[in-house]
């Protein structure tokens, strides 16, 4: 039997907040002593190591290194010194939930009167809800929604590095926004999705109707030079397989993952799991001409060394960028559609992955074409076999042809494993608790 097989490029060895000493300082592009919070993303390591280099918030003064257990504390923290360089290091599991949905909802909101006005045998499915009065349920479903946006999300500021302390450290529905800014480093943290109260009925939304949901775990917008760098992302206690459904459509909860999206540029996740979501990661949100012109000429994004499991889609869904994807596991579910979304524009490199699939799905469902857009892969191996994804997806789904040849090289490039050694490494090393 053929092996699936690549070449080693490098092998890299491995609302008071509690101000820290920490000796030391640091310069760009090397790797510093003093603990994570001081590490930088190394040379070459995916597109985030373009230009500048991401050095996140290792420069930051012992004024400016804090250690956090509350979520009121995290936001002090972040709001602390501008953009003055800083290290946010996160002890134990900080809780951005709230105290329950009931406690966001403003009087006279009502999801029963909700249900009852908005029932598509009632108000049909040829209008959306955007123009509803601020009295309407769905004008106070929207004020509702906005006291939960303003407690769940945490923006980001640049020159910042974010990490958890030991094995345990995360967010329990935290929504973090990386908006807007430069230099960010995001490592060791799990992120349990945020649980959206109050998703908007949109019944235009397919010819069925959705319910929407806000809150991704974490968002990339309009930012340049971020690193994401063994996190783990989860639904948690709160699967989608748990929601009920209302209008026949399921009530979905939850968003997405993590997303890059309005410009956003230079960006490396690296050694991250994401797991147990249905649609996770978006690199680019929309085909329209606006969005186009924000985002055409940018998205530059690399995966490496990630572990995607029980994921209905989206790892990630791609527009206009030039996403480059290698050295990732994929571990398929019950529920699974596709891993890889070719939208548009996108220019696509797949290569030196190990997908597992269970029996019954083809491995030509793997790639998933939305527009017509190249794409380039190449020394996959699809359960311990090598598979020409390209090949077997026009094989298997001859409506949806897909053209090969991505149009561009990945130069930025560490460590390179052998797509069937993948399992084994990305298995054990993956995600919050690994970091070395």
């Amino acid at each position: 039997m053929p092996k699936c097989h690549g070449r080693v490029i490098v092998a890299l060895a491995g609302c008071t907040a509690l101000v820290l000493a920490v000796s030391g300082t640091a310069s760009a592009r090397t790797a510093h002593l003093g603990g994570p919070g001081r590490q930088v993303l190394p040379d070459e390591d995916g597109w985030a190591a373009y230009g500048t280099g991401t050095t996140g918030g290792a420069a930051a003064d012992p004024a400016h290194v804090y250690t956090v257990t509350t979520w009121e504390q995290f936001k002090a923290a972040l709001a602390d010194g501008g953009s003055a360089p800083k290290i946010v290091r996160v002890k134990g599991t900080v809780d951005a939930d709230g105290p329950d949905c009931a406690s966001f909802a403003v009087p006279g909101y009502d999801f029963a009167t909700y249900l009852k006005t908005y029932d598509p045998a009632v108000w049909g499915r040829s209008t959306n809800l955007d123009g509803e009065p601020d009295g309407s349920p769905e004008g106070l479903r929207r004020a509702s929604a906005a006291h939960q946006d303003a407690y769940v999300k945490a923006d980001i500021p640049a020159n910042t590095t974010i990490v958890g302390v030991g094995r345990n450290a995360g967010f329990q529905g935290a929504s973090l926004q990386i908006k807007g800014v430069d230099n960010v480093i995001v490592r060791n943290l799990s992120f349990v999705s945020p649980l959206d109260c109050f998703p908007q009925w949109d019944p235009t939304d397919t010819a069925d109707g959705n319910w929407n949901s806000e809150y991704d775990s974490a968002v990339i917008h309009g930012s340049t030079h971020v690193w994401t760098d063994h996190d783990t992302f989860t639904d948690g206690d709160h699967p989608d397989s748990t929601v009920p459904s209302y209008y026949g459509r399921i009530y979905q909860q939850h968003d997405g993952e993590l997303d890059v999206v309005k410009g956003a540029d230079y960006v490396t996740a690296s050694w991250n799991v994401f797991e147990d979501h249905d649609k996770a990661i978006l690199v680019g949100n929309s085909d329209s001409a606006s969005t186009a012109a924000v985002d055409r000429g940018h998205l530059k994004v690399t995966f490496h060394h990630n572990l995607f499991r029980n994921l209905v889609e989206r790892a990630p869904r791609v527009r206009f960028g030039q996403v480059d994807s290698y050295n990732n596991h994929f571990v398929a579910g019950d529920g699974y559609s596709y891993s890889y979304g070719i939208g548009m524009e996108s220019q696509l490199v797949v290569e030196h992955n190990a997908f597992t699939l269970p029996a019954g799905a083809g491995a030509g469902s793997i790639l998933k074409k939305w527009k017509e857009a190249p794409v380039t892969a190449a020394d996959n191996c699809v359960n311990g076999a090598p598979t020409d994804l390209v090949a077997v997806h026009n094989a298997q789904v001859p409506g949806e042809i897909l053209p090969s040849g991505a149009g561009w090289t990945p130069v930025l490039r560490t460590r390179v494993d052998r797509p069937r050694a993948v399992p084994g490494v990305v298995d054990h090393r993956a995600g919050a608790g690994h970091l070395r």
